[in-house]
């Protein structure tokens, strides 16, 4: 009797593996002082439970789209914490806590990298006075600061409370794409001493004629910061080459912390980030 309940075990063992999903903790609504309260959703690594080790930690942006439920905006999610359980699986990378952070209906000023916007009739930017005539924002609604200060003194401090996490920020990361992609790399600028990578993929260098890209030519992270930026050349991506090679060049050559990619014919879209997410993540998490 014991062997034959031995061999049933055996057999429905796997169907009672933990999955990706199982790492999913109850989503909790996260209130600031400095902006709108917002949905947040922690993802933990498989071993977690059974483990007394820290954890790296990555922020996503947009978080309604990071696991297995996009928001109707999109309709699609990227399924990042499938990807990362995967990776870890095959030992590419070191297992890490995911942070998915909801948007809000103020996306677009949250994620601004605000002192990148030229004030009003700025002489060093003759794009200024029309600026926001092309952009679905208003300049009161800009808040980037203020988004990655709820991250830093509020979210953060939480974070590292709650879990088992490596706290400096060589173990401090965040992910983004298009405005999520432009307030990671901003992060890492505002506050080097807090994050220390960001992958960000088909960053908005665009937006408002290229005001972003221009600002962050002349306010680069530090060398010991580790940057991934990736596009596509198809949809709006295909706007995107010319700002990226221009943030390239004046990067110069930082080696392997600073990896900049062209995906032919990808589009904008969530469908396109999750088909390659499993590579910013080996960049920021590889062994």
């Amino acid at each position: 009797m014991n062997r034959l309940l031995l061999a049933l075990l055996a057999l429905i063992a796997p169907a009672l593996a933990a999955g990706p999903a199982d790492g999913l903790q109850p989503k909790f609504t996260a209130a600031s002082k400095y902006v709108s309260a917002r949905t947040v959703q922690v993802w933990l690594p498989p071993d977690y439970a059974t483990s007394k080790r820290r954890y790296p930690v990555i922020y996503l942006h947009d978080g309604q789209n990071v696991y297995d439920d996009p928001s109707p905006w999109s309709g699609k999610s990227w399924a990042v914490h499938r990807a990362l359980a995967k990776l870890i699986a095959e030992g590419k990378v070191h297992p890490a806590i995911l942070v998915a952070v909801w948007n809000t209906d103020n996306r677009l000023g949250e994620y601004m990298p605000q002192a990148a916007v030229p004030p009003l009739g700025a002489k060093s930017d003759p794009a200024s006075d029309d600026l926001f005539k092309k952009l679905p924002v208003e300049r009161a609604k800009i808040a980037g600061d203020a988004y990655l200060k709820f991250l830093v003194d509020e979210l953060k401090p939480r974070i590292d409370r709650q879990y088992r996490t490596l706290r400096g920020p060589r173990d401090t990361m965040l992910m983004g794409s298009s405005m999520g992609g432009l307030i990671s790399a901003y992060a890492l600028v505002r506050y080097p001493r807090v994050f220390g990578a960001a992958a960000c993929l088909s960053t908005s260098w665009p937006i408002g004629d290229g005001f972003a890209e221009r600002w962050f030519e002349a306010h680069l992270p530090g060398p010991s910061a580790r940057l991934y930026f990736d596009y596509g050349t198809g949809t709006n991506d295909g706007t995107i080459a010319p700002f990226q090679t221009r943030i390239d060049a004046a990067a110069g050559n930082r080696g392997g912390r600073w990896v900049s990619r062209a995906f032919r014919g990808a589009e904008h879209s969530e469908r396109a980030w999750a088909a390659r997410v499993d590579i910013p993540l080996t960049f920021l998490l590889g062994r």
